[in-house]
């Protein structure tokens, strides 16, 4: 059977695959739960590589969780956003990587490949694997896998909008966003917002958010000074680095309720992503956060 140390040693990048994969903490793990079990049951002596071994199966149940999912989420209240996890600070020299390939952003680009498609792109363009190994995982051949990832790479670029990764400067103006947004002030929130920002608030129905993405300063200004009116007095706001970006959560009697990252180029927001499903912030409570792992 297939031994515990060797199924933790990779479990972060096989968690960091998954979440890639679903955009959700939650059914991440659910998958790894399933992954392990099969990899208990497996004659480990026989496996030559673990690593290719684990993958293919994550890969694989990923994939099947994916396409039982379009249905839910085509038919999801508002805008659906990925479930956030908290990744630390991470060195300087890795920020940059680990926000192009983690953020909110990226994520949702994700959701508009074919579960196959986004598997292919993802173990190639992220994680490094070759072509033969990717073919291998996907149970495709390379040709194949080839032409699949060329098409994600174009509809991907096609809609990327680039921000800035520095850290140093993502975070204070983070704290502009965050200190206008709280003292009520649209002039200064308007002057941090670029002409053509975008605000998607994910609810999932269960919590008061807007329906449709709000766009414009004005528009936006509006509001995010009418939520933050709404916060409970005795609500804290806590810096937190999540998918690679600076962000803030707030927390109410030690419970996470709202989850925020803005995505900066130069000195403007160019795109706000508030979540605030509660289904979407487990992740994000005391207590369970986990291990993220990259290739």
């Amino acid at each position: 059977m297939g031994d515990t140390d060797t199924f933790l040693a990779l479990r972060p990048s096989l968690f960091g695959l998954a979440y890639r994969m679903l955009g959700s903490a939650t059914e991440a793990e659910d998958v790894l739960q399933e992954a392990y079990l099969r990899w208990s049951m497996s004659t480990g002596g026989q496996v030559t590589s673990p690593r290719g071994y684990l993958t293919t199966i994550v890969t694989r149940l990923c994939i099947d969780v994916l396409r039982s999912a379009r249905v839910k989420r085509e038919a999801y209240k508002g805008p659906w956003l990925p479930e956030p996890v908290e990744t630390g600070r991470p060195d300087p020299a890795d920020q940059a990587e680990l926000a192009d390939s983690l953020s909110l952003a990226f994520l949702v680009l994700l959701e508009e490949l074919q579960p196959v498609e986004r598997a292919a792109f993802l173990l190639h363009e992220v994680f490094e694997y070759p072509y033969d190994e990717v073919a291998r995982v996907v149970d495709r051949n390379e040709t194949s896998c080839r032409q699949l990832v060329s098409r994600a790479r174009r509809r991907i670029d096609a809609r990327r909008h680039r921000f800035d990764a520095d850290e140093g400067h993502g975070r204070e103006m983070t704290r502009r966003f965050v200190q206008a947004c709280a003292t009520g002030d649209i002039e200064a929130l308007k002057c941090l917002l670029a002409e053509d920002v975008v605000v998607w608030t994910d609810g999932g129905g269960q919590v008061r958010a807007a329906l449709r993405p709000v766009i414009g300063p004005h528009r936006a200004a509006r509001f995010l000074t009418s939520v933050a009116r709404r916060v409970p007095p005795g609500a804290s706001i806590r810096e937190v680095t999540l998918n690679g970006q600076p962000s803030v959560v707030l927390e109410d009697e030690g419970q996470v309720t709202i989850a925020l990252t803005v995505d900066v180029l130069g000195d403007q927001v160019i795109g706000v992503r508030v979540v605030t499903n509660p289904d979407k912030l487990t992740a994000l409570q005391p207590g369970h956060q986990p291990e993220l792992g990259g290739r």
